[in-house]
C-alpha cells in the first residue's frame, strides 16, 4: 500500500461533513418554512396534517445537524491531537489505513478501510483519485472486528445477514 497522507484524507473528510450540514440546516429551514405556509394558508385537515409532517421533518434535519457538528468537533479535536502513529506490525488502532481482502461467489475483492472514531459509511477518494477508501468507526461491526487485529489476521463479519470473511492485508 502506498503511504497515504492521512491528514488530507481527514480535510476530504470535513469538506463532506460541512457539505452535509449546509444540506441539513437548508432542508430543515425549508421543511420550517413549508410547516408555515400550509398551516396559514388553509385550515383543511390534511393541510394541517402536511404542516404536522413537515414539521417533524424540520426537528429531524436539526437532529441530523447536530450529529454533524458533534462529528466536526470529534475531528477537529483529533486533527489538533494529530493522528496516531501506525505500526504496520503493530495492531490496528484509531488512524489507521487498512487494506482488506474477501473471497465470495463474486470471486476475490480487496478494499481499504480508514478508522475513524467518526464519519462511518464515507467514501474517500484516494490521492489524485485512485481507488476509494471505506470510513469505518470503532462501533460498526468491521471496525469492531478489527480493532487489535494484526496483518495476516482473518476477521468474520456478519453484514446485512451475511457472514463475510476478511483477511488483513496491510496496516498503515
Amino acid at each position: 500500500m502506498p503511504p497515504l497522507d492521512k491528514n488530507s484524507l481527514l480535510t476530504q473528510l470535513v469538506d463532506r461533513l460541512h457539505q452535509s450540514d449546509r444540506l441539513a440546516h437548508r432542508a430543515e429551514a425549508d421543511a420550517r418554512e413549508a410547516a408555515r405556509s400550509l398551516a396559514t394558508e388553509s385550515e383543511k385537515k390534511e393541510d394541517g396534517r402536511a404542516a404536522i409532517e413537515y414539521g417533524s421533518l424540520a426537528t429531524g434535519q436539526a437532529q441530523r445537524a447536530r450529529r454533524v457538528h458533534e462529528e466536526l468537533q470529534a475531528l477537529a479535536e483529533l486533527q489538533q491531537a494529530g493522528l496516531p502513529r501506525q505500526n504496520p506490525k503493530g495492531p490496528v488502532a484509531l488512524g489507521a489505513i487498512i487494506d482488506m481482502s474477501t473471497e465470495d461467489e463474486e470471486g476475490f475483492a480487496e478494499r481499504t478501510f480508514f478508522l475513524l472514531p467518526v464519519g462511518a459509511g464515507t467514501e474517500l477518494t484516494g490521492p489524485g483519485g485512485d481507488g476509494f477508501l471505506s470510513v469505518i468507526t470503532p462501533s460498526s461491526p468491521v471496525g469492531r472486528a478489527l480493532m487489535g487485529r494484526r496483518a495476516g489476521d482473518t476477521i468474520e463479519v456478519t453484514l446485512a445477514g451475511e457472514v463475510r470473511e476478511w483477511t488483513v492485508l496491510e496496516i498503515a
